[in-house]
């Protein structure tokens, strides 16, 4: 398009040559995709409110409690709401515990799953392990809770002896009251630990964890690929020089949603422990406890006052997962993952 300039001349030869400007263009596209766009904004502003609305009724149903214990709420360990005497310390570290227990567990399941389906299985093979991992998704909590109290325990109950008598010196992994040499003592006080819900828990986030870094490892740019295999890499040499950092992201991505639904389980972690209401540091050690668990114990019983303490327990542990994915969300941005790929 050509544009006059006053005072420049025109295009007769009487001035200057005339300067080419760009032409906006404007449009409003077709209906399908204003309704799409429409769509999407309107699906993510309705997650948000949901989002911001769980805040504000868990603050409301928690003002009550929380303008009584205030500070302490955070400090105390004990949980006697009608005695005016409850926090959220021992099971806020009940709760940190039992998930990395199991995040540590599943995070090596799920990358050497994810990576074995995407890069070692025959074709034939993988759609059969990609159904067998999304089943375990499937399965209920409660099955978990029955299969962790009922069966694991019994078999986990000598390995938690194993590592309390050779590596006690380390704090978490020393239990009161045991003595390693005795043949004859019970092992009563290795049971209903954190370890052990710790254990179920990491079995129920693999599958999801492992989904997410399955797809993201899929999607390595094939040049870069080929580019690895040309220079004399092996296969292990591709995977870690191209798949893996492509994929950190989503090795994040899944470790943090893994750790968010560890956080929040519930009637697996409450049908294995043993609540207690001190803070527990002993993962081997008989006791524990959480806030979800906390809060399926108590609801039930709980006067008014109680239930807003345990409203208050509930908003604790919404901003500690909501703080939790924003970490993971700033740290997978910076990440590869996702970038263009080579055809």
């Amino acid at each position: 398009m050509t544009v006059v300039i006053p005072g420049l001349g025109g295009p007769s030869g009487s001035g200057p040559d005339p300067v080419d400007l760009p032409r906006s263009l404007k449009s409003r596209g077709e209906l399908a995709d204003r309704l799409f766009r429409g769509g999407a904004r309107g699906s993510g502003a309705i997650v948000l409110a949901i989002m911001l609305l769980v805040g504000v009724f868990l603050t409301y149903r928690a003002s009550q409690a929380l303008g009584v214990a205030k500070w302490s709420f955070l400090t105390t360990s004990a949980w006697e709401p009608d005695a005016r005497h409850f926090g959220i310390a021992a099971v806020l570290t009940g709760t940190v515990l039992i998930g990395l227990v199991a995040i540590s567990i599943a995070v090596p399941l799920a990358l050497g799953t994810a990576l074995y389906i995407s890069e070692y299985a025959p074709r034939r093979l993988k759609r059969t392990l990609i159904s067998l991992v999304d089943l375990m998704a499937a399965v209920p909590s409660v099955v978990y809770g029955l299969w962790g109290a009922f069966f694991l325990q019994g078999q986990v109950v000598g390995l938690s002896r194993w590592i309390a008598t050779y590596f006690s010196w380390i704090p978490i992994f020393e239990v009161t009251g045991a003595d390693p040499n005795d043949a004859l003592q019970t092992t009563t006080v290795y049971t209903s630990s954190t370890f052990i819900a710790g254990i179920v828990v990491a079995l129920m986030v693999t599958p999801i964890a492992c989904s997410v870094m399955r797809e993201t490892f899929s999607q390595a740019p094939p040049g870069e690929r080929e580019g690895a295999f040309a220079l004399g890499a092996t296969r292990w040499g591709m995977i870690r020089s191209v798949v893996l950092p492509f994929g950190w992201g989503g090795v994040i991505g899944g470790t943090m949603l893994g750790l968010g639904r560890a956080l929040g389980e519930t009637i697996a972690v409450y049908m294995i422990i043993s609540p207690v209401f001190v803070i527990q540091p002993h993962i081997l050690q008989t006791g524990a406890n959480s806030v979800s668990a906390l809060i399926a114990l108590r609801y039930g019983s709980a006067s008014e006052f109680g239930m807003s303490a345990l409203m208050a327990a509930g908003l604790a542990l919404f901003l500690m997962t909501l703080v939790v994915n924003f970490i993971a969300s700033s740290i997978a941005a910076r990440s590869r993952s996702g970038a263009g790929t080579e055809a």
